[in-house]
C-alpha cells in the first residue's frame, strides 16, 4: 500500500533499517518475502529503491511475529 507523500528508500538507507545484507534482502525478495524494489533507471544497474511505507510495513510485521511468539 503507498501512501501519498510516500518516499523511496535507497539501498544503503534500507540496509541500515533492517540490518540485513543486501545478498539477504535479494533473496528474501526473490522468495517473496521483503518487498520488490523499484527500478527508477534503465538497464540493470539502473537506480532502484523500496517505498518507504512498505519497509515500516515489513517491520511492524516482525515486531508482530515476535510479539505473537511466531518462529517463522
Amino acid at each position: 500500500m503507498t501512501h501519498p507523500h510516500d518516499r523511496i528508500l535507497r539501498k544503503k538507507t534500507t540496509l541500515n533499517m533492517v540490518g540485513l545484507s543486501d545478498a539477504t534482502i535479494w533473496r528474501m525478495e526473490r522468495d517473496g518475502r521483503f518487498p520488490k524494489r523499484i527500478r527508477m533507471g534503465a538497464g540493470p544497474k539502473g537506480v532502484c529503491g523500496w517505498l518507504e511505507s512498505e519497509i515500516n510495513a515489513w517491520l511492524a510485521e516482525r515486531a508482530a511475529e515476535r510479539e505473537g511468539g511466531s518462529h517463522a
